[in-house]
């Protein structure tokens, strides 16, 4: 077993070498492969007892690995002790590795069973089928946690998949797997029978299969052209120490200082002015139905006056009051005397002098941080206990549909991303087929200080440019701020850890890609031929189950 385990390793650690923000992807092509080694020496030796068992305890390890070392900066969320001193929140680590790692195991084990029950042929091309279910799944269920799904993994070297923007990142996913199954293939005849033709073929057919898919992406890289007028925005990136100042400071005192940014900034072509997630009003919250009374939003409309054409886009913390329980949604709170229902919301608007505002509200939400999952079955065992990722800990509100901003004086219509949406590909394609032209991210992603957790979130989300050939507007709290175009090239930035604004171009495409149309239709597709194998392994377990009755001599 020593030598499986060994095999279990290496695959852990040639998936974290593979993955951004450090890694180089081309290990992703061969960090399975081990641990399906491993599975199938154990599965063909007699001598081994509970196999499913070694099965399920080695990919566990190789997923831990994996989990462990790509998001070790989780630990960096701040939570508060009974002084209100802040410290690293481990259990804010421990929970995501923990559950996604048995997660990830299951998946595996399920390829195990089928492997073994149907054959190896059905199992091969069971396992990217359900691995992509999986991560489909991840994408839409309340403990929604897609930072692994493969096709992630290229987000660095993303001019080798510009072909995204017909498959999105599940082609990614797709195309690590069959790499990984045909190479493990022919490893395994070598192994067996000793017979140095089958280490050719494994080149023959691996290098085509990794190299004509980049070369086919850089020539798309090469060749395309940007499309649409152009829209000029000021990203504003204030820098705030979220744990701190956020809460500290008064919410006038964080609007003067971005508004001073944007005033000392604006050029006479700017358009836009586009401030991060939950900017005004700061520590407090606007009221969604007395907006047009606040002292904050009637401040934008006068300076924004002064410029006809100038729309302020910002994140914004909104809270909508129930005066009686029976108007008030699933999701809301009860105030401390009892007397009112209200939601709280992440959102974004869009504020000028010409049009009405314009709201939308977050609706991919962070677990345990932004919502409660499962709230009904997880509130009796744990009660009012959430993780602490950094941020709030309320069950937030959210609408059904994505809206888009538009205004009366030019073309522009605005998708605003805020922060972990900006992971999901046919969600952001929502937007596009809604009319979107550009889209702009509002983030705060300064939880967890200058480690990965911001760039990884960069550079995923840099990724839904490509699937949609649209342009992203970028405005963080701590960074990075800039522009990207739509090649997901970061075309002008203000680095992490700087408070500045910066005046950036892009052009507004209203094309829709392929994969903008149909989304994740490979997820699909995977959905279908798993069901298909799982039926036929559990036709092939009930109707040839071998007898247990004894023969009469």
């Amino acid at each position: 077993m020593k030598k499986y385990i060994a095999y279990a390793i290496i695959s852990g650690l040639l998936l974290s070498a593979g993955w951004p923000s450090h890694g180089f992807p081309l290990l992703l092509f061969f960090g399975f492969v081990p641990l399906m080694l491993a599975e199938h020496q154990i599965t063909q030796r007699a001598q081994y007892k509970k196999k499913a068992r070694k099965v399920f305890g080695l990919s566990y390890l190789t997923f831990f690995i994996w989990n462990a070392i790509v998001i070790w900066w989780l630990h960096y969320a701040q939570q508060a002790d009974a002084n209100g001193d802040f410290h690293n929140s481990w259990i804010s680590y421990a929970i995501p590795v923990v559950f996604n790692s048995l997660f990830m195991s299951i998946v595996f084990q399920l390829y195990h069973w089928v492997k073994k029950k149907a054959g190896n042929i059905y199992g091969l091309i069971f396992l990217p089928a359900v691995w992509m279910s999986f991560e489909k799944l991840h994408l839409n269920w309340e403990l929604t946690w897609p930072w692994f799904n493969l096709g992630n993994g290229f987000a660095k070297f993303y001019e080798w998949v510009q072909w995204y923007e017909f498959t999105g990142t599940f082609g990614g996913t797709l195309w690590i797997w069959l790499v990984n199954i045909v190479a493990f293939y022919y490893i395994t005849a070598y192994i067996n029978k000793k017979e140095f033709k089958y280490v050719n073929k494994l080149g023959i057919y691996v290098i085509p299969m990794i190299a004509i898919p980049i070369g086919i992406s850089y020539i798309m890289y090469a060749t395309h052209e940007e499309k649409g007028e152009p829209l000029h925005a000021l990203v504003i990136q204030p820098d705030l120490d979220p744990y701190t100042e956020k809460y500290e400071k008064g919410g006038l005192e964080i609007y003067d200082e971005i508004k001073a940014l944007a005033l000392k900034n604006i050029k006479p072509e700017t358009q836009f002015i586009v401030a991060p997630e939950t900017a005004i009003p700061g520590s407090s919250s606007l009221v969604f139905d007395n907006m047009y009374n606040d002292l904050i939003i009637n401040d934008i409309k006068e300076w924004t006056a002064q410029k006809k054409d100038l729309n302020f886009v910002s994140g914004a913390s909104i809270i909508r009051i129930y005066p009686m329980s029976s108007l008030a949604t699933e999701t809301a709170s009860v105030s401390q005397d009892g007397l009112m229902w209200y939601d709280s919301f992440n959102s974004a608007l869009q504020v000028n002098s010409n049009d009405s505002i314009s709201v939308y509200h977050k609706s991919k939400l962070v677990p345990g941080v932004e919502n409660f999952p499962y709230r009904n079955i997880l509130m009796p065992i744990i009660g009012e206990f959430m993780l602490n990722f950094g941020g709030t800990t309320k069950t937030l509100g959210t609408q059904p549909n994505r809206s888009v901003f538009n205004n009366k004086t030019n073309d522009a219509s605005v998708a605003p991303v805020i922060c972990y949406e900006s992971i999901y590909g046919e969600y952001v394609a929502e937007y596009v087929r809604a009319g979107s032209n550009v889209l702009f991210t509002m983030t705060n992603d300064s939880w967890w200080g200058y480690t990965d957790g911001h760039r990884q979130l960069l550079l995923y989300g840099n990724l839904r440019a490509i699937e949609n050939r649209r342009a992203i507007v970028r405005s963080a709290n701590s960074g990075v701020s800039g522009f990207v175009n739509q090649r997901g090239d970061i075309m002008k930035s203000i680095p992490y850890g700087e408070q500045g604004a910066l005046n950036g171009t892009v052009l507004m495409n209203s094309d829709l890609t392929f994969y903008s149309k149909y989304g994740d239709y490979l997820a699909r597709i995977a959905l279908m031929v798993m069901g298909i194998i799982l039926a036929y392994t559990f036709a092939q377990k009930l109707l040839y189950k071998p007898s247990t009755k004894k023969i009469n001599k």
